[in-house]
């Protein structure tokens, strides 16, 4: 029996969607997009996780598109536009409506629209064998899965502009100058690295944990004016929550506090 194109457990509040096709490079299929849409809905309905990482299974985090069904004109015209609005760009803006953390863990490889699927996510930790590119010119193509959108947001304009057209490979020690990833670690200790930081925020309070990704991404699109309206009522809306009570009883009693996430 065929394994399953993408895998999803779930251990101490943390969530891990593991892309599953190494001998494919880690390549979408419409197996791979169903299921990945499918468990960022579940670890978002479930109240017991907390954060979420993606990584991938072998030697590459995610090649993007098969090109072999390119190069045999399989999706093409109005195919293509479906295979991504209704396909693809559901992760990406599952990713968008998602108020709980969500970490790339790019274990190798992250090409194309597998940097875009990596770099979208909230926290970015490379391993030192990562490769990474936008490499949608080198194939005629435009980035359809988000990197003009994202990518100029991390590196800035001119720089995103380089690697978009270019194509550029970049190494992980680049992108983390860039400020593309978070933190460079050896291959080996990467998802240790990556689980240690997701159990370290799991252990926040939940509902201030979602509400502070909210606030960050709601400033990017607002006035400060409306912002600080924004925030107010998130914090006035915060203290009337068991855990900040919680927390704050622990902070004078000097020991850990519990969080239900209420």
């Amino acid at each position: 029996m065929d394994k399953p194109h993408v895998l999803y457990e779930v251990k101490d509040h943390v969530a891990i969607i593991t892309l599953n096709r190494p001998k494919a490079k880690n390549a979408f299929s419409i197996e791979m997009i169903t299921l990945w849409n499918e468990y960022l809905k579940s670890a978002r309905n479930d109240n017991n996780v907390r954060v979420i990482i993606v990584t991938g299974k072998g030697d590459t985090f995610c090649s993007g598109g098969d090109i072999q069904e390119m190069a045999e004109g399989k999706l093409r015209s109005w195919d293509m536009k479906d295979f991504l609005w209704e396909g693809v760009h559901r992760i990406v803006l599952s990713l968008e409506d998602l108020d709980k953390p969500v970490i790339s863990a790019i274990n190798g490889a992250a090409m194309g629209a597998g940097m875009d699927m990596a770099i979208m996510c909230d926290i970015r930790i490379c391993s030192d064998r990562a490769r990474l590119a936008e490499s949608y010119v080198n194939i005629g193509a435009v980035p359809g899965d988000g990197g003009a959108y994202f990518l100029p947001r991390l590196a800035g304009i001119s720089k995103a502009l380089e690697l978009l057209l270019t194509g550029d490979v970049i190494s992980p020690e680049e992108a983390l100058k860039l400020g593309i990833v978070n933190r460079v670690v050896p291959h080996d200790y990467l998802m240790d690295e990556a689980f240690n930081l997701a159990k370290k925020i799991a252990e926040k309070p939940p509902l201030a944990v979602r509400m502070i990704k909210r606030a960050v991404y709601q400033a990017q699109t607002s006035s400060l004016r409306s912002h600080l309206d924004y925030i107010s009522s998130q914090l006035a809306l915060l203290t009337e929550t068991e855990d900040h009570m919680e927390a704050a009883k622990a902070f004078l009693e000097k020991r850990k506090p519990v969080f239900t996430g209420r």
